[in-house]
């Protein structure tokens, strides 16, 4: 499906960015790299979309709170694999604290990843996607884009941001077949999570099993984590033909959360 395309996943070492980058290796795309982690690890993963999927795979640890930082990587790839077809900003980090005590620099942080670095990836892909007359972008938000919790007072603030990013990018690229739509899980168990539980039941005074059960799922109707495969599966959909009509889409994947 995506043979000769180029996609870049960012925030793809881990969690749901790694399903996702694996998905769309899958589906025939070279795939870009981009977020922290062990280097073993990321240069046996990258090694492995190649050898697995027939594809190729590169490796950008860039800081994407750093714009400069974003031009340089972009301008890598282009030189490396081609422009961006795909773009599925994934990378994101969180906080979770009282508003009065909430620290500036954590503020500033979770803007800068989780909103900021959207915008500039976007910016830096659109031009092309445009001239080739085909292109996809997949922002993965969060049920934090359509409602809000208390303590996440910059999570919830990016992800509100990300949503009507979403909506005004793809109508300046619904007449030239660019597709912008955002995708927005429930809570999805990842590291991101796992950190989350730990600082909630701290915050909280609660254990690491009563959050999980009595605060994040009891949230979500179905009581169930959302998986990282299904968040995969989700993003190979709106790379489709089948999904060429699904456009500035906020959608839901929270197993009736924000239902209620």
């Amino acid at each position: 499906m995506l043979k000769h395309k180029t996609a870049l996943v960012t925030g793809s070492t881990s969690g749901i960015g790694k399903a996702i980058a694996t998905q769309l290796a899958a589906d025939g795309a070279n795939i870009v790299l981009n977020g922290f982690g062990d280097a073993d690890e990321i240069e046996a993963f990258r090694a492995s979309l190649e050898k697995d999927h027939g594809v190729k795979a590169v490796y950008h640890g860039t800081d994407l709170t750093d714009a400069a930082a974003i031009e340089d990587m972009m301008a890598s790839i282009k030189s490396e694999l081609g422009s961006v077809d795909v773009l599925v900003n994934n990378a994101g980090v969180q906080h979770v604290s009282p508003v009065e005590d909430f620290p500036v620099a954590k503020w500033d942080l979770i803007i800068a990843l989780n909103l900021s670095s959207s915008f500039h990836t976007i910016r830096l892909a659109m031009p092309e996607m445009k001239e080739k007359g085909w292109g996809r972008i997949i922002n993965v938000a969060s049920a934090h884009a359509l409602v809000a919790s208390p303590y996440k007072s910059a999570y919830v603030a990016a992800k509100h941001g990300i949503a009507g990013l979403t909506k005004t990018i793809a109508l300046e690229g619904a007449q030239h077949g660019v597709r912008c739509n955002a995708i927005c899980p429930g809570y999805v168990y990842t590291p991101l999570v796992e950190g989350q539980i730990a600082d909630t039941a701290k915050t909280r005074g609660i254990s690491e099993e009563e959050v999980k059960k009595d605060v994040l799922l009891a949230a979500q109707p179905t009581k169930e984590f959302v998986t990282v495969e299904q968040v995969a599966s989700f993003a190979s959909f709106l790379c489709s033909d089948g999904a060429s009509q699904v456009n500035g889409s906020i959608l839901s994947m929270d197993g009736g959360w924000v239902a209620q």
